[in-house]
Order: structure tokens, then sequence, then C-alpha cells
């Protein structure tokens, strides 16, 4: 729901402007878009890309439809639109920032959110994201360009509705299947994720001890009704600031349920 929620001021644009004024659907968008960001800091939400691309979006669009042509508006207002996101998508994946990864980490526990695993699959998703919105923003721009005269309200000509609305929204629909596929498959994998994480220990630990104190460690991390297995110890461990008798330990270890 949190990604669904991150697109609402898009899905009410798309959905309004070939309905509505074009001014009406980005001011309600835009009031959306503030709407959203006003949730987030209530809520204290971490990482609000997607809001505040949404945002920045329709200041643009809003300026835009204010100040260009209405036959320029009438061309480029999807296209506008969805380059926007496209590149908030872009700068995330670049920044940090990804969208993706921050609505795939909500509710996870802090071992899943830094395993490789976890970090390929919302890699994976946000290069599929960057793809649908490239597609679209491609799409979408093909009737501008194509045709002085294009409309995203024309639907007479078929150069502008397929490749206004069929083929973008098309392809979103394929991005959000995709969505929901990847991180049910990485919930069906959670056994197999590697979780990270690091103890204290004095440098003397004999490497038994190690063992000993990383299970425990992990035991503890882990939830209600699972265990840890599979530990490991890195090779090397880090003096602890102020304290070179004790160290600090990288480890990694598996979940599954507990056994009775």
């Amino acid at each position: 729901m949190g990604i669904l929620f991150g697109f609402a001021p898009w899905i009410v644009y798309w959905t309004l402007v070939g309905n509505v004024p074009f001014l009406a659907a980005a001011l309600v968008a835009l009031a959306i878009a503030g709407a959203g960001l006003v949730i987030g800091r209530i809520t204290r939400t971490l990482g609000q890309t997607l809001e505040f691309g949404s945002g920045a979006t329709f200041l643009v669009v809003t300026a835009v439809t204010v100040l260009a042509s209405p036959s320029v508006v009438h061309r480029w207002a999807l296209a506008l639109s969805i380059a926007g996101i496209l590149l908030v998508t872009l700068v995330g994946l670049f920044t940090g920032t990804s969208f993706v990864h921050e609505f795939a980490a909500a509710g996870q526990p802090p071992g899943v959110v830094d395993s490789d695993v976890f970090g390929q699959i919302t890699s994976r998703l946000t290069w599929i994201w960057i793809a649908v919105l490239g597609v679209m923003t491609v799409s979408s721009s093909i009737p501008p360009i194509a045709r002085t005269d294009a409309s995203i309200q024309d639907p007479r000509s078929p150069v502008a509705y397929v490749c206004y609305w069929i083929i973008p929204f098309s392809v979103l629909a394929l991005g959000a299947l995709a969505t929901k596929v990847l991180p049910d498959l990485m919930t069906a994998g959670a056994a197999d994720i590697e979780r990270k994480t690091t103890f204290v220990a004095y440098h003397e630990a004999t490497i038994d001890e190690l063992y000993y104190l990383a299970t425990e460690h992990a035991s503890r991390e882990v939830g209600a009704g699972q265990e840890a297995y599979a530990v490991k110890v890195g090779s090397k461990g880090t003096a602890l600031v102020g304290d070179d008798s004790r160290h600090s330990w990288p480890s990694t270890y598996k979940v599954r349920p507990a056994r009775r």
C-alpha cells in the first residue's frame, strides 16, 4: 500500500487530465502531493523520495499549464508528468534513495534490509521501473513530436490514443505486476537470506568463544518463533574506540522457524 500512496498524485493526474481542464488536474495533483508530504512529516516516514518528487513534478506541471500555450499543454502534459517520475527514479538510483528500496524496506527487520538478496531484488525492481517509465515517456512523446495538433484528449487519432494511453498504461500495469511478484519471491526465499550483524567480544576470545557469542547475539536478534542457524564469524574484528581490549566482530546468519 505504501507505493500506492507515493504514486497517488500521478494516478489522480493521469485519471483527471483526459477528462477535466488541465489546470484543474494539475492543481488537484499538486494538492495531493502536498498532502503526502505533510502526512509523511506527521508520521515521520523515512525517505520520502517519491513524495518530494511528486511535489516538484506537479509544481513544474502547474507552472507549464499556466504559462505555456494551450496547444503545448495539450501535446506535452502527459509526457511531462511521466518524465517527472522517471527523473525522480533516476535521481533516487544514483543518490542511493530509490523509492523502490524505501517502500520494500518498510516493516522489514534490519537483517533482511542489509542482506545481499534484498539489495539485489530492490535493485532489479528499480531498473524495471526505470525501463517502464522510460517506455511510457518515449511513447507519450511520439504524438507531440509527430503532429503539431496532437492532443491527449483526441479519441479519433490512433497515434494519439495508442501512444498517449494504451502503450504507457499497459506497460505501467506490467511494472505493477513485477513489483508484486518479486517481493513475494523474496519472502519465499527468506530462509536463504544471509543476514549481517556485528557483536562485541574480548580480543583474546578463542574461535569457539566467538562462535558462541555470535550465535547468542543472532538468537537475540531474530523474532519469536524463529531461530538463527548457519552462523559465521568474520576473519577480523575492529577495536572499539577507547577500549582496545574489546573488538567488534562481523558475523552472518540465516533464520528458520524454531524447532520444538
